[in-house]
């Protein structure tokens, strides 16, 4: 293994070869001191290598189960890039060890780049989710819904950083979600109106039944999709007639959505309406039909049996990731904006979350775990795209 690393990295050092052309396999599933044998040789890297073998990283980790790249990636949290911080959070979304809480929340709270701060609040949204769900320790969620909550209520903080800590928000039990979704919706801005109405989906509050039928009426392609996406995650009944219409919706986004949430919401006259939409020319349209009548048949015996007022219960996080990538273009070139010490993400001995120091350093020299945790891991690579930005 040392020689097959020794190997790879020569031909990463090699900047005439793309990344594309090498197997990144001998860096996936790295042990501790593999990781420092690595990131030695990624610190002589020019910037545009690093964010040429980042980028390439995160998307192999997508399509192929098998590439574990997050020893990596965490160790990617410290670079004095934002580009580089923001691929290494959008890389570890598979990551779902409450040793990450911190050192996202860290990222949300300080980092000087708005566009890692809102990919920190997309990616500690699934935590509060799995609070929620009862499968992390309590301490741990209510860390990430902390800290999404002081950069909703802080002052001066952009839009995009807000929304997405909304998003998140919107999946917490606490009662304060209700009035924070109602402000969204009625915010100046058209994003925060299209994650007010994301996030009315995340809660499943019946309440907002109402606005999210209405919503899919928009004049707004995002917000046609943002509403087709929450009627199926809160299971109404009474939107099927509306989804089957947006079935041919001018935007194919939108089309995909309400198809995907004709599958969520299920009935007769959804399957039959999915059924036809399989000998549709549109090759992603006819996948998301397939897809959509799966979960259709898996559901069908518990859904037919529901009220039709039933508002179903909140889904995964899975779909969210892409939500939050921002263009690199929009990225600022202000060294200012780019520089967060390895040291800053260190959090305080005395805090006491309930976990060992070891679980959750960020030493640049360690990728933040054991290498036994590697062994336990469980990836799952098929995520939608979900990026109106």
């Amino acid at each position: 293994m040392a020689d097959e690393l020794n190997s790879l990295l020569e031909q990463l050092a090699d900047k005439t070869r793309p990344v594309r052309s090498i197997n990144l396999t001998h860096i996936s599933d790295l042990s501790r001191s593999e990781v420092g044998r690595f990131r030695a040789v990624w610190d002589s890297f020019s910037l545009e290598r690093r964010l040429e073998l980042i980028s390439v990283m995160v998307e192999q980790a997508e399509t192929n189960i098998h590439l574990n790249f997050h020893a990596i990636l965490r160790s990617c949290l410290a670079d004095d890039d934002a580009r580089i911080r923001r691929l290494a959070i959008e890389g570890l979304w598979e990551d779902e060890r409450v040793s990450l809480v911190q050192p996202l929340t860290m990222l949300l709270v300080s980092d000087p780049a708005f566009e890692v701060r809102a990919a920190a609040a997309t990616s500690l949204a699934r935590f509060v989710l799995m609070g929620v769900l009862g499968e992390i320790a309590e301490s741990s969620a209510a860390a990430a819904e902390e800290a999404l909550r002081t950069v909703w209520y802080r002052a001066g903080e952009p839009v995009e950083v807000r929304r997405r800590a909304l998003e998140g928000l919107a999946y917490s039990n606490s009662p304060m979600v209700h009035d924070l979704i109602h402000s969204a919706y009625y915010h100046e801005d058209e994003l925060m109106r299209q994650s007010a109405v994301f996030a009315m989906g995340c809660s499943a509050d019946p309440r907002w039944s109402r606005l999210v039928l209405a919503e899919l009426d928009s004049q707004e392609p995002a917000m046609r999709f943002e509403a087709a996406v929450a009627a199926g995650e809160m299971g109404l009944r009474n939107a099927v007639p509306a989804l089957i219409h947006r079935l041919d919706d001018s935007d194919g986004n939108v089309r995909e959505a309400a198809a995907l949430a004709l599958g969520k919401i299920g009935g007769p006259a959804a399957r039959r309406a999915l059924q036809e939409l399989l000998k549709s020319d549109e090759a992603r349209l006819a996948e998301a039909a397939e897809e959509a009548l799966d979960e259709l048949t898996f559901n069908s015996d518990q859904m037919d049996d529901v009220p039709l007022d039933y508002p179903g219960k909140p889904g995964k996080a899975a779909d969210r990731r892409s939500r939050a990538v921002i263009s690199d273009d929009d990225l600022s070139d202000d060294a200012d904006e780019n520089d967060l010490d390895a040291d800053d993400l260190d959090w305080d001995d005395d805090v006491d979350d309930g976990f060992d120091d070891e679980e959750v350093a960020m030493d640049e020299d360690e990728s933040g775990w054991d290498d036994e945790d590697a062994e336990e891991d469980d990836w799952d690579a098929d995520e939608r795209q979900r990026d109106w930005e």
